[in-house]
């Protein structure tokens, strides 16, 4: 999923640079989906329909909604090259990460 700020024209895109194919990534939100409060725009994760317990977003901005701050990883904004390889570092935390709720899960009696 592609969650941005930034008006849709922009979000299209972003996501025709990161998946050109159309196989990657199956959502993408933008600024009409955001909470708009004083004039800032913030990213409401519950517009994804998904439980939070099971979600992380990656973003460079602290742009998502408050009450979600646990959810969300900084990561380092990217300039568009295609040689950047700063998300890989994070293979093994979000790794981590799903091995737990698949663990949770279990221990609760569902299969993820």
């Amino acid at each position: 999923c592609i969650f941005t700020t930034a008006k849709q024209d922009y979000a299209k895109k972003v996501l025709d640079v990161l998946d050109p194919k159309k196989k990657l990534i199956r959502l993408c939100l933008s600024q009409q989906d955001c909470l708009c409060a004083h004039g800032c725009y913030w990213k409401d994760l519950t517009h994804l329909g998904r439980d939070l317990a099971k979600m992380v977003a990656l973003d460079h901005t602290i742009q998502g909604f408050p009450a979600q701050a646990d959810n969300w990883i900084s990561v380092p904004r990217w300039w568009g090259d295609p040689r950047d390889e700063e998300l890989l570092h994070l293979v093994p935390l979000l790794g981590q990460l799903g091995q737990a709720v698949r663990t949770r899960e279990m221990g609760r009696g569902r299969v993820p």
